[in-house]
């Protein structure tokens, strides 16, 4: 499959003529091509969105909804294809792109479509003086730029509000996953999407990340995806004054005390480790265990993710798939090993796995867990992203927050008690932007989203995500002498 940019409303290939091979993860092989982009065709994208942004910022709510709820419609029809191709392009299982990936971007678009209908503005009474309202209005073209793990979930989780809002959008997918953002091109034309309001350009971010950052007549900016990464367009930005919502990396921990519900504790912790192959910024990659559960939660823990089945995604047996890359399992391969020459002990996993063909040139890893390492090391600092967690004891719940919070992330963390008090505490001390307790993954589109320090700053989710995509009007009116 060859994909083009999508454009004022038309599929057209890449002004540079360029473009980048799409690998299947769980095959290794080549099965599509995709635009290698660079700043002309941002240019192009930015002149299209900026002429449709006036008469799309006109609309009433009433008529934006209308048209993101047919694109919402849209996604669902498609969800089986929507999926599988998630699936290929990904890595992940099958079913996790059916039940959850793909219905959660058709939520996005259906939640925002309706939010719109019930935001609503401050008004303050000043008495006989007067009064003050606020007004808040789109911004004008926004820059979505999302990461590979999530990729329709992610890349609707940022263009639905934004559109919502008013604003017109260049998106960027991830350029290791971008199939499932040129299918959504084709169910905004048939939505009646009005050209120019979403374009959608395809490339790397050295190709086109930095003409689309520093654009101008881009005043906004929307980015999920690694520190490092965040931290180059913070820079490229701040000195051009442009509004920046940034989600960034997460090292996040899940403190488990002895009181908790053991068996809903430990089928959870399974899935909050090693959903996704890990690769999801929420997962738990450091479990910190109360010392009197350790040895029972070790055994039962490392019995559950050996049994975890590695396999061809396409499969409804399959609970791990390939991570994303050669390169991103190389990586993932070097921290075990790291973990290793850290004093680390391998409990399970820390392998590739071989698979049968076509699967054999795939690029799965066994689920690992890791012992003994202790917290100031490389392996419990820096974010792997991958199926890799590591374990470690406690004693008290003040050693438990110090552990937690020993990182320059702080994006999610999840608790495990049945004291509601030491819930509540516990909870308000973890220094993350997202605690659950007793759950993992529950998510209320209404609530706002992100994370603190290196997790990255500002707010998504529910009506923050529609208030960063607007900027504020104070309108001050005397009533005058009587």
């Amino acid at each position: 499959m060859d994909l083009l940019n999508w454009i004022n409303g038309a599929f057209v290939e890449p002004a540079t003529g360029r473009y980048l091979d799409n690998v299947e993860p769980a095959t290794g092989q080549v099965y599509g091509r995709i635009p290698d982009s660079g700043p002309d065709d941002v240019h192009r994208a930015v002149a299209a969105a900026k002429a449709a942004f006036p008469a799309w910022s006109r609309l009433t709510a009433a008529e934006r909804s209308r048209i993101l709820l047919r694109v919402s419609d849209g996604i669902a029809a498609r969800l089986d294809e929507l999926a599988a191709a998630e699936s290929k392009d990904n890595g992940k299982p099958l079913k996790l792109a059916t039940t959850v990936d793909i219905p959660r971007a058709r939520d996005n678009f259906a939640f925002y479509a309706t939010a719109i209908l019930h935001d609503h503005s401050e008004t303050h009474d000043m008495g006989v003086s007067g009064f003050n309202y606020t007004l808040r209005r789109p911004i004008g073209v926004a820059a979505c730029i999302s990461p590979w793990n999530l990729p329709l979930y992610l890349f609707t989780w940022k263009i639905a509000p934004a559109l919502a809002a008013g604003n017109t959008v260049v998106a960027k997918p991830s350029e290791v996953t971008p199939v499932t953002a040129y299918l959504l091109a084709q169910i905004c034309a048939d939505a009646g999407l009005p050209n120019g309001v979403l374009n959608i350009i395809h490339g790397t971010g050295a190709g086109l990340g930095e003409a689309l950052v520093t654009h101008p007549d881009v005043p906004v900016i929307s980015f999920t995806g690694g520190t490092v990464t965040g931290a180059k367009i913070s820079a490229q930005a701040a000195p051009l004054f442009k509004k920046l919502s940034l989600e960034l990396g997460g090292k996040n921990p899940n403190i488990i005390f002895a009181d908790c519900d053991f068996d809903e504790m430990l089928r959870t912790t399974v899935r909050s480790s090693f959903a996704n192959q890990g690769q999801i910024c929420l997962c738990g990659s450091r479990i910190l265990v109360e010392r009197s559960l350790y040895p029972r939660f070790l055994q039962a823990f490392t019995e559950r993710v050996r049994a975890l089945r590695v396999g061809d995604p396409s499969q409804d047996s399959t609970q791990v798939g390939a991570v994303v890359s050669e390169a991103h399992r190389d990586k993932i391969l070097s921290y075990i090993a790291l973990a290793q020459e850290e004093g680390g002990e391998i409990l399970c996993g820390g392998h590739p796995v071989q698979l049968d063909a076509p699967y054999d040139k795939g690029f799965f890893i066994a689920p690992t867990v890791i012992a003994n390492l202790t917290q100031d090391c490389r392996t419990n600092q820096e974010e792997i992203f991958g199926p890799v967690v590591t374990v470690q004891p406690f004693d008290t719940e003040e050693e438990a927050l110090a552990l937690a919070n020993a990182t320059q992330y702080g994006l999610a963390a999840t608790v495990w008690t049945s004291n509601l008090q030491r819930a509540h505490r516990v909870a308000s001390e973890i220094e993350s932007g997202i605690v659950w307790v007793n759950c993992w993954l529950v998510r209320d589109l209404r609530t706002p989203f992100g994370g603190i320090k290196s997790s990255g700053v500002g707010r998504e989710g529910g009506f923050e995500a529609l208030r960063f995509f607007t900027e504020p009007k104070n309108i001050c009116i005397a009533l005058g002498a009587h």
